[in-house]
This record gives C-alpha cells, structure tokens and sequence, in this order.
C-alpha cells in the first residue's frame, strides 16, 4: 500500500484503539508508518482523514452486518416479527463492534464546536439512511428511492441510534425488539398509558 492506504488503516485503528478525541497526528503516524506531512499531503488535516477512516469503518461495518443480519430473519414472517428480529440481530452486534459504536457516539458529541465536521457528517447522512432501509427492509440500496429515504430511512436511523444509545449505557436493560415493536404499536394507535401491560409479551 502507498502513504495513503496506509494513512487511512492507521487511522482506522486509532479510532478504534483511542477514539476521536485522544487520536494525535503523531498516533496516526505511528500506527501507519507514514510521516506527518503525508496527512496534509493526502487528506489536507487529521481531521478529514479521521472522517475517511469512520466513514469506511461504517461501510466495512454494513457489508459485514447485513448479511448476518438478513440470515436471522425469516422473509414470510409478519413484518411486525421481521422487523422485532431486524431489531435483535443489530443489538447482538453491538457487542463484536463496541469500539467502533463507541467513537461514533463520541464523534457526534463533537459536532457542536466543530462545524466542519458536522458539514461532513450532513453530506454523508442521506447515504446512511438510504444504508438503513437497505438494513431493515433486506434490499439493496439501489432498490431504495429519495423518498422512502428521506422518511423511512429518517425512522429507521432514529431507531438505531435510540437503540443504540440506550445498549452502549446498560446493555442487560436495553429493549429487545419486540418491545420495541410493541412501543410502537401502543404509541401509534394512541394506547401509550393504558394499554394492558401484558400485551406485549
């Protein structure tokens, strides 16, 4: 590999090893064997190659976890079932890829102070959401179109995030599917507070 593949795998690793806060420059050139001009050579600012690096973290993550995902959900199940599995097998991945979910949550904690950063992080979003139906609905992305991106892939990226969010704080109390289907479904038809408890289980 040349400086730039090279830059991109070390950076890689310190986002994984160290984060998005405590990575150096310096971290980056060791972990590769690259030297610090190289970065502003290749990628203009440790900045912008640390969004590289996440950014291929995420794509390596969803050609990885699709597949697993899609063996544990039956297609004739109810969409209700589906989605309830959908929802398990991405909570059970969680822990294989703890580090990497843990810098992406760190990562959007620095979007406030950083607007380039959040230009970034906008410009890719629409792709994750398009990324996210593809990942529920068990489709490939070219199947996904603007709109059922903007809105289902809106919902669904809510979903993971919220899901997401609540494992990486307490992984024994985090929802399982189908209390998250069963929310949904109470919440929808306007049953939130007095809906038998016992109706989802």
């Amino acid at each position: 590999m040349g400086h730039r593949e090279d830059l991109l795998e070390g950076a890689k690793r310190c986002l994984l090893d160290k984060g998005w806060t405590r990575t150096t420059a310096r971290d980056i050139v060791a972990a590769s064997g690259a030297n610090l001009a190289s970065i502003g050579y290749h990628y203009g600012s440790k900045e912008a190659l640390m969004m590289e690096a996440f950014i291929q973290l995420t794509v390596e993550w969803a050609d990885g976890a699709a597949p697993v995902i899609a063996s544990a959900v039956d297609p004739d199940a109810p969409r209700e079932d589906r989605l309830a599995a959908t929802l398990d097998r991405v909570a059970a991945g969680f822990a294989n890829d703890r580090a990497f979910w843990s810098a992406q949550l760190e990562i959007i904690g620095q979007l406030v102070k950083n607007p380039e950063l959040r230009e970034k992080f906008a410009a890719v979003q629409p792709g994750g959401r398009e990324g996210m139906v593809a990942l529920f609905e068990g489709v490939d992305d070219s199947e996904v179109g603007p709109e059922a991106t903007r809105t289902v892939g809106a919902f669904y990226h809510a979903l993971f995030i919220g899901l997401l969010t609540q494992w990486l704080i307490d992984p024994a109390a985090a929802p399982t599917g189908k209390e998250i289907v069963e929310g949904a479904r109470r919440a929808l038809s306007g049953a939130v507070l007095n809906a038998p408890e016992e109706a989802g289980r």
